[in-house]
């Protein structure tokens, strides 16, 4: 196998490696939009619940699924992790979401900033191999290049 066989199976190793680290990332950015989503929506339910007390609502039991129940009060149980169950006021809970927006918003910038450097990467490399295309030339100086395309060795003479 000839050196110029290696680099060019050595490159497209590099740019599958590149394709799939982009697609990872814009897998766990939806991901994280849908989550954003989630909790603006959350968010938005429990404003819903204000001044509610005493009335029937729907509260969901998990996909898809309902049940009537009766609103005793604006007080709710959050789950602040590790099964831990505080009680929280809906303005407390509006905050609590609001900081969870807001750490998922860095970590998409991350992740969006970390897609962007993977770009540059391969842009990078791109223009590295655009530059050595013409390696097979093997003119020198003030000599005509013969390699029939158009090369920058010509230009430089």
């Amino acid at each position: 196998m000839t050196e110029e066989n290696l680099n060019e199976q050595e490159l497209i190793y590099r740019f599958s490696i590149f394709e799939k680290q982009i697609r990872e990332l814009q897998q766990q950015i939806e991901s994280i939009d849908r989550g954003i989503v989630e909790l603006n929506s959350l968010s938005f339910g429990l404003e819903e619940l204000k001044g509610k007390t005493g009335e029937e609502i729907y509260a969901p039991m998990g996909r898809g699924i309902y049940v009537k129940a009766k609103l005793i009060s604006e007080e709710l149980n959050v789950d602040i992790g590790n099964g831990n169950i505080v009680k929280k006021s809906i303005k407390d809970t509006k905050e609590l979401i609001g900081e969870q927006m807001k750490k998922l918003e860095e970590v998409k910038h991350e992740l969006e900033n970390n897609l962007e450097e993977i770009g540059a990467e391969m842009t990078q490399m791109m223009n590295a191999v655009q530059g050595h295309s013409h390696e097979h030339c093997h003119c020198g100086d003030g000599e005509e290049c013969d390699c029939g395309d158009e090369c920058d060795c010509e230009k430089e003479n």
